[in-house]
């Protein structure tokens, strides 16, 4: 870290490693996205890419830039005031989506296929199916 100010607003994480405040806010909101999660991922099309990226934001390998972004996605789905309200049938969640998309696009290469195996066990997805080449 480089910035005096961003070394003044760190904190120890849970895994003792120091992280930024604003990362701590989200990961502390995030954690109600499992019970939301499992609640609507039948009327989720993209359940299980929400899942994976919780459970790689959660990793303690994940880079704290990604972790940020990614607790940052969560944390909309999670918060109850957001552009779009979820009781909307049909459009409720296509801003969650655009985040998620988003969130993904930026730091999707941390996403590793342990995050999307815990995701699918998580929402009881079976196991894609290997090639058949």
């Amino acid at each position: 870290m480089s910035d005096a100010a961003e070394i003044i607003n760190t904190v120890k994480g849970e895994d003792g490693v120091y992280l930024p405040k604003s990362i701590q806010r989200n990961e502390r909101t995030a954690r109600g996205l499992i019970p939301k999660l499992l609640r609507l991922a039948g009327q989720l099309p993209f359940a299980d890419d929400l899942a994976a990226a919780y459970f790689c934001a959660r990793d303690p390998r994940t880079p704290a830039k990604a972790k940020a972004v990614l607790f940052a996605a969560a944390a909309y789905f999670v918060i109850p005031v957001d552009m779009l309200p979820d009781v909307l049938v049909g459009l409720g969640f296509t801003d969650d989506a655009a985040v998620l998309a988003t969130a993904l696009s930026v730091v999707g290469a941390h996403v590793k296929e342990r995050h999307r195996v815990m995701a699918r066990r998580l929402l009881r997805l079976p196991e894609p199916l290997g090639d058949a080449d």
